[in-house]
């Protein structure tokens, strides 16, 4: 499970539901569920980890996000 923040959303015009991973450049999927964009989001982020390492690029730590209830 990675820590990054991920943004879903539904689009209207290809009917599926699109995941954005703001932390790492051009990180993307989607799927036509809520779950299996997360799902797919997952196995996307492993790939970009698994590229960026091939190109030595730095992997960035998930930032932190302060919650207050």
């Amino acid at each position: 499970m990675y820590r990054y923040e991920m943004i879903v959303y539904w689009n209207y015009e290809d009917k599926r539901f699109i995941v954005e991973v703001p932390e790492l450049p051009d990180c993307m999927a989607d799927g036509s569920t809520y779950e299996e964009a997360i799902r797919n989001a997952q196995r996307v982020i492993e790939k970009w980890f698994e590229t960026a390492k091939e190109l030595g690029r730095d992997i960035p730590e998930p930032k932190v996000k302060l919650v207050y209830a």
